[in-house]
């Protein structure tokens, strides 16, 4: 983009009439495509020291809502960008109707009567010809006067449109007189029922660039094909085109991720369906639901930068973005400890007291700090962290072998006692008072134990609700009519954990790192504390879905 810019710079375009927006639809929520649109117009504007626009493509009452509005703005403040005029494309309703009302003047548009089934029909294909509508040679004053009627609402939905009348032999299916406007009786969120009659949103496009004298429309490579529409529509309305600035579209490839939907359609379905709860659902790649599963801002825009801005459609790897939010939340979230699926585990011979051990908060920047652990004779560790039979490759606790608690002592398992149905109930141990965790013991016993285990004091755990995501998808790249076919049902599982007293102070926005299971973030649900999973500490995704097909 940049290069494209810089090029027409170096050809005597004006520095200072640079200008960019970013023109969303307010009919569903931002997702993780919007990070890549928003960095790209956001941070062009930032190098070029030029304004921005915040413009809501607003031409669909059916679908659009102040709610998504928010909804925006608030995701583009999240991720650190402002804008420097906000609007609406309905804001330029009346001057778009004007220039309707203008090409139908100059015999370039015309109501249509034929239902959007027929019209379809008669489009064909790029390899056929297409059919013109009956209705294409209606003389001007009929064409004026029908149009008048249809804003005046004395049609039904559905019974006309306006078409511009361009070519039905053009390869490009998008120049096969399109529809400019159709009626919808419907309430706009800020003209009311002012209006019968709604611009599409190609006619209106390219148009409100030119009045907000845009000078570098980027969009995602869809639009590709629509570029010689955008340019068709602005030929015949722009007539100063010494002292006006044209816009000039360029296209990127849009960000597509493994196991995921973007599609406002696919997440309207899923909420629908009762598949997920809302738009800003932790398990979609929504920024809302991004943002409360705990990616940073930092991290979306790293992941960004990483990727590139291309003109070539690819599949990202959804381990690559985990990896980004890795990274960053390494260096900013505290350590704690917290066990998921608890046994209990007793050191016979360490004295039934409390001792408090020091541990640190985050090894990667010694500002956080360190705090007190208490440490006891009942404690509890994960189930999977112990084998009463030890396994090859298998380097946490078994009977007759050492481990060392973190922060705390090496303990060795001696025996276990199972309950009536064999289960193991409580795992026996004993301590070496001499093993302390501290740098000059732990370097003397360098190549003692093979593995550090976390863990939690019985008398002093605090439990705290986790939800635990997996993908949402069983399949890489879910089809576009069958993806529902592929939801996995163990995307989400809710359970209560143990946890280490620190976390008592937690508080919605908060990261933690949970040693040696991931990172989770703090959020509220139903005005309750509730733990949501980042990411795992390494890439175990790919393993969870293996384990469900």
């Amino acid at each position: 983009m940049e290069k494209i810019i810089e090029e027409d710079i170096k050809n005597g375009f004006p520095i200072k009439k640079i200008k960019f927006r970013f023109p969303p639809e307010p009919n569903g929520y931002l997702h993780i495509g919007h990070v890549k649109a928003i960095c790209l117009n956001f941070e062009l504007s930032k190098k070029y020291q030029s304004p921005i626009n915040l413009r809501f493509d607003d031409t669909n009452p059916i679908v659009e809502n102040k709610n998504f509005i928010d909804s925006i703005k608030k995701d583009i403040l999240f991720l650190g960008f402002n804008w420097d005029h906000e609007s609406y494309a309905s804001d330029y309703f009346h001057k778009l109707y004007e220039w309707a009302i203008k090409l139908i003047i100059e015999n370039k548009a015309y109501v249509d009567d034929q239902s959007q089934n027929i019209i379809q029909l008669q489009r064909k294909n790029p390899l056929e010809i297409g059919i013109n509508s009956i209705y294409r040679n209606r003389s001007t004053d009929e064409n004026l006067f029908l149009f008048e009627k249809m804003k005046n609402g004395f049609f039904q939905e559905g019974s006309c449109v306006l078409r511009a009348k361009i070519n039905m032999s053009s390869p490009n299916m998008n120049m096969r007189d399109p529809i400019m406007y159709r009626i919808l009786q419907r309430k706009h969120h800020k003209t009311g029922y002012k209006w019968c009659i709604y611009p599409t949103y190609d006619w209106t496009h390219g148009l409100c660039d030119y009045i907000e004298q845009i000078s570098h429309s980027l969009c995602s490579l869809e639009f590709e094909n629509r570029r010689p529409l955008y340019n068709w529509y602005l030929d015949q309305i722009c007539i100063d085109k010494k002292n006006q600035i044209i816009p000039k579209q360029i296209e990127f490839s849009r960000l597509n991720l493994s196991h995921t939907i973007t599609s406002k359609r696919k997440i309207q379905y899923l909420i629908e369906k009762n598949i997920i709860q809302s738009w800003d659902d932790p398990r979609i790649l929504t920024i809302s639901g991004l943002r409360r599963r705990g990616y940073t801002s930092i991290a979306l825009k790293n992941f960004i930068h990483k990727i590139g801005i291309t003109k070539r459609n690819n599949i990202i790897d959804i381990s690559f973005l985990e990896f980004c939010i890795r990274e960053h939340l390494n260096q900013i979230a505290s350590r704690v400890m917290v066990v998921l699926h608890p046994i209990k585990l007793i050191i016979d011979n360490y004295l039934n007291t409390t001792e408090w051990v020091e541990a640190e908060n985050n090894p990667e920047n010694n500002n956080y700090g360190s705090r007190k652990v208490p440490f006891s004779k009942f404690i509890y560790i994960e189930k999977d962290d112990f084998l009463e039979k030890e396994e090859k490759n298998f380097f946490r606790l078994c009977i007759g072998k050492e481990v060392r608690l973190k922060n705390a002592y090496i303990i060795k398992a001696n025996y276990v006692i199972k309950n009536s149905k064999g289960k193991i109930k409580e795992i026996h141990c004993t301590y070496d008072p001499k093993s302390k965790s501290g740098k000059k013991n732990q370097i003397e016993e360098k190549g003692r134990v093979k593995s550090t285990l976390h863990w939690v004091s019985i008398k002093h755990f605090f439990p705290i609700k986790i939800n635990l995501y997996n993908p949402l998808f069983l399949k890489k790249n879910p089809d576009i009519d069958t993806f529902h076919k592929y939801m996995n049902p163990k995307s989400k599982n809710q359970i209560i954990a143990y946890a280490e007293p620190f976390l008592k102070k937690a508080k919605k926005g908060d990261h933690f790192q949970f040693q040696r299971i991931g990172y989770f973030y703090v959020d509220n649900e139903k005005n309750e504390i509730v733990f949501n999973k980042t990411v795992s500490i390494k890439n175990q995704w790919k393993k969870v879905i293996k384990n469900f097909l």
